[in-house]
């Protein structure tokens, strides 16, 4: 995976701090705090536990109160998607929400919408050679596409906006378990090549065994959170999410 263009900048620091967020008079998170440090953050949880809602909250989808920063600088509550596009930050939704109907590189210069012309050709460019596959299939309708491709394609447009920080839910939904395998070692890549990269992801054991650190969701709040190894030996993921027996409790990091 090679850098984006801008990839020289400092890599993006997010802190999310006292955030509440749901749907109407519905609260799902409640005085939650995180952070997304460069490299590859994972959040763990059970369904319904809130992690899906932080990725919207983020990305401004949802109303929200606390404070989320990008770098020290603010995110106002109301900023529209597209000033968070501006600003480097980027998401992947649970679904991908392609454009059935259109192909992979139209899909794809869809996600350069905000970059000049010239830009958004080299990006395209360049997405075609970090995902080889999608340079097959240029031409082939996104609808036609099995699972894991329309993933990588969603992914690749993601990145077209140039993000410093890519958020993504639930990239290995529905995959089989090669195929997870093949889409978390494309986000290890996309992590390792300077974006910052959020991830919410069901599959407990692999995200650990792929990201650098993480936090654990219950019921809208932070339960646990370290290193990816602490975690994977914390008595509370293992017995809650591993199956396995007690182990000492997750050290901090």
């Amino acid at each position: 995976m090679s850098s984006p263009p801008g990839a020289d900048r400092a890599l993006a620091h997010l802190e999310v701090e006292g955030l509440a967020a749901g749907y109407g008079a519905f609260l799902v998170l409640r005085d939650l705090s995180l952070e997304a440090l460069p490299g590859l953050t994972v959040i763990l949880g059970p369904n319904g536990a809130g992690k899906t809602t932080l990725l919207k909250a983020i990305a401004g989808l949802i109303p929200r109160s606390g404070r989320v920063r990008l770098d020290g600088a603010l995110i106002d509550p109301g900023a529209k998607t597209s000033d968070l596009v501006r600003r480097g930050i980027a998401l992947v939704a649970e679904g991908r929400q392609l454009f059935p109907q259109m192909s992979v590189a139209e899909n794809l210069e869809l996600g350069g919408w905000l970059v000049p012309g010239a830009v958004r050709q080299s990006r395209l460019e360049q997405a075609f050679a970090d995902f080889p596959r999608l340079a097959e299939r240029r031409r082939q309708l996104a609808g036609t596409m099995s699972g894991g491709e329309q993933q990588m394609l969603a992914m690749a447009r993601a990145m077209m906006s140039g993000p410093r920080l890519l958020m993504l839910d639930e990239p290995s939904l529905g995959l089989a378990p090669k195929k997870v395998d093949e889409m978390l070692a494309i986000v290890r890549r996309i992590a390792d090549s300077g974006t910052t990269v959020l991830m919410v992801e069901q599959n407990v054991r692999k995200a650990l065994a792929t990201a650098d650190r993480g936090y654990v969701l219950e019921r809208g709040r932070v339960v646990a959170a370290g290193t990816a190894a602490a975690l994977a030996g914390s008595s509370l993921v293992r017995q809650a999410y591993l199956g396995k027996g007690s182990t000492p409790a997750v050290a901090p990091g």
